[in-house]
């Protein structure tokens, strides 16, 4: 039994789920996301709630089961919400810019790296070295994450590179002599 699967998914007031069969649509002050839920999982909506359920016990139905759960409600907070993620920059002349809706990075390269937001995120740069990434589809908004990290990731000697916020780097101890 999925522990997960078994929560029910309340939804918040301003929130319209529209269900056509297998797809489910979310729309949300933020905007609207829909998913089209796989064959094995059923979605009941009663009130204000929502609740998944496996149509078999196969252990893939037993696998789909939490994993639609959290993705319908990772679409409803995103319309509610919203995710965020925070960058960042760590090292001497690395730093990050705005360029109307683009984000201009410095990091070291004989160029700066521009960066296009895909449909549904922005960006924010409060501080040089510090960027936000913000959207209503938390997939989309690590993904991108992820991308802009693995352009210049923290190296484990001096720490120089974009990091998540929060994130520990592994110091290594340099050579000796």
């Amino acid at each position: 039994m999925s522990r997960i699967g078994k929560k029910a998914i309340t939804v918040p007031a301003g929130v319209t789920i529209t269900l056509n069969g297998q797809d489910i649509s979310v729309k949300g002050p933020k905007g609207v996301q829909s998913w089209t839920v796989v064959e094995e999982i059923e979605v009941k909506q009663e009130g204000a709630s929502l609740s998944v359920a496996p149509r078999g016990e196969t252990a893939r139905h037993k696998a789909m089961w939490g994993l639609s759960r959290t993705l319908i409600a990772n679409m409803v907070k995103g319309v509610t919400e919203g995710f965020e993620q925070t960058l960042e920059m760590v090292g001497v002349g690395y730093r990050a810019a705005m360029q109307g809706q683009k984000l201009e990075l410095s990091l070291g390269f004989s160029h700066p790296v521009v960066i296009d937001p895909p449909a549904g995120i922005t960006f924010a740069v409060p501080k040089q070295t510090e960027v936000k990434i913000q959207g209503i589809d938390k997939q989309l908004v690590g993904e991108l994450a992820a991308k802009i990290r693995k352009i210049r990731p923290p190296e484990p000697y001096k720490g120089k590179g974009v990091k998540y916020a929060g994130e520990k780097v592994r110091r290594k101890e340099g050579k000796k002599k």
